[in-house]
This record gives structure tokens, sequence and C-alpha cells, in this order.
């Protein structure tokens, strides 16, 4: 039979587990982040603002006809 104290040890060990990994996602992430924080400032400085295409006016226009379309839909309007 286990006694109670086995229990907390367990029970102690794997909250520290839990912190230890909560801890280095945590890092992982706020890295990441800051890596792609670094990316969007360097496209930033390397790029000036142009037009866009012509295909990506239309594609923006698409999207823009679909969400519209999704927001009908959800208000319950027929097209």
């Amino acid at each position: 039979m286990i006694d109670t104290n086995m229990y907390m040890t367990l029970a102690a060990t794997a909250l520290a587990a839990l912190g230890l990994v909560t801890f280095a996602a945590l890092s992982g992430w706020r890295g990441w982040l800051r890596l792609k924080q670094q990316e969007l400032a360097a496209r930033r400085e390397d790029s000036a603002p142009a037009m866009p295409s012509a295909s990506a006016r239309i594609e923006i226009a698409d999207l823009k006809e679909r969400i519209r379309k999704l927001e009908a839909i959800a208000a319950g309007v027929d097209l």
C-alpha cells in the first residue's frame, strides 16, 4: 500500500515538472514573437510603400466579397 507521503511527493514532482515545461514553452513563445517582430521591422525598413499589384488587388476584393457573404450568412440574410 502506498502511503500519503508518496502521493504528496508524486504530486509535488508532477507540479514542478509542469511548471518547468510551462516556463520552457513560454520562453520559446516569447523568443518566437521577438523573432517575428524583428522580421517585420526589417521588412518595413527594406521596402518602400508601393502600389499593390493588380493580382493582389483582385485577391483583396475577392476576400472582401467572401467576408461580406459570410457576414450575410451569419446575419441570416439570403443572397
